[in-house]
């Protein structure tokens, strides 16, 4: 089986087996929210697998290019995720954890929507959201694969700097945006309005953007591997998902439920992704 195979199949047995795991604790619960936290927590053992069998493969194959496998940039790129998949699963579990046993709206309306068959369809939606990580996964994948010297400083070259810079970028950004909004919504004095401050002026999602700023560093990282190229699906899948699926759709569509008029004039004048300088109100609105 070729080696990119491995790791997906390998990758697609833990994701089922930890989907499967969370649906059932889930559905105990009866908070489904909870499966923003596994998928956020998985990446970190989802990207160790892919080093481990990795790593052995190099080393049962007793290959030539063992000494030269670029460890470093397969090390340091599962650091980056682990890392990264630590801080925004315990960010989400401190959020899921304060409004349990209250389920996220996101996914109470799903269940209403469902109706009798909301268990059923939910381990489906589960099993998706595990078929997405792995997809997501793949740049991790091509990088600890690699067995090439990229050269350049640490021998991570260009791509590997590049990609590290962006993802400090998107993984400083959606922190502080984070940490913006929940200090803005610790206050009593703010309770019913819109966060405008910080990064919350110049984009009304701004942890997305920096989420995704993150995925666009493990492409670029990626990149300087063979096929690496092929890890732009997840930057891109990810784009896709938070501007048009369970992202901002979703989140304008509550907010502006729960916020009404003063949500639409924070539309009006505030971009919804990229950050950029604020608009007028326009005029009689």
């Amino acid at each position: 089986m070729p080696p990119i195979l491995l790791l997906v199949a390998a990758g697609l047995v833990f994701v089922l087996v930890e989907m499967t795991l969370t649906w059932l604790l889930a559905r105990r619960l009866r908070n489904y929210g909870i499966v923003d936290i596994v998928w956020s927590l998985g990446f970190a053992p989802l990207v160790l697998l892919f080093l481990a069998i990795a790593a052995r493969r190099f080393y049962d194959a007793k290959l030539d290019a063992f000494p030269e496998w670029n460890v470093l940039r397969a090390c340091l790129l599962s650091g980056m995720v682990v890392l990264w998949s630590l801080r925004l699963g315990w960010h989400l579990f401190v959020r899921v954890k304060s409004h349990h046993p209250v389920e996220d709206v996101r996914y109470a309306k799903l269940r209403q929507d469902w109706g009798v068959g909301a268990d059923r369809r939910m381990y489906g939606f589960f099993l998706l959201q595990g078929v997405l990580q792995v997809l997501l996964a793949l740049p991790f994948a091509w990088v600890c694969l690699d067995a090439t010297v990229a050269g350049g400083p640490l021998g991570l070259g260009f791509t590997g700097i590049a990609g590290i810079a962006l993802w400090i970028t998107g993984l400083v950004g959606e922190s502080l945006a984070d940490a913006q909004l929940s200090r803005f919504r610790k206050n009593p004095a703010n309770r019913g309005q819109v966060c405008q401050e910080g990064l919350w002026a110049w984009s009304r999602h701004p942890n997305y953007f920096f989420e995704w700023m993150v995925w666009v560093g493990y492409a670029v990282f990626a990149s300087g591997a063979p096929w690496g190229w092929t890890g732009w699906l997840s930057p891109l899948l990810m784009l896709h998902f938070l501007l048009n699926v369970t992202g901002i759709p979703m989140t304008e569509e509550l907010s502006v439920k729960s916020k009404g008029d003063a949500y639409r004039r924070y539309q009006r004048t505030t971009s919804a992704f990229f950050p950029w300088r604020r608009k007028p109100e326009p005029a009689g609105a």
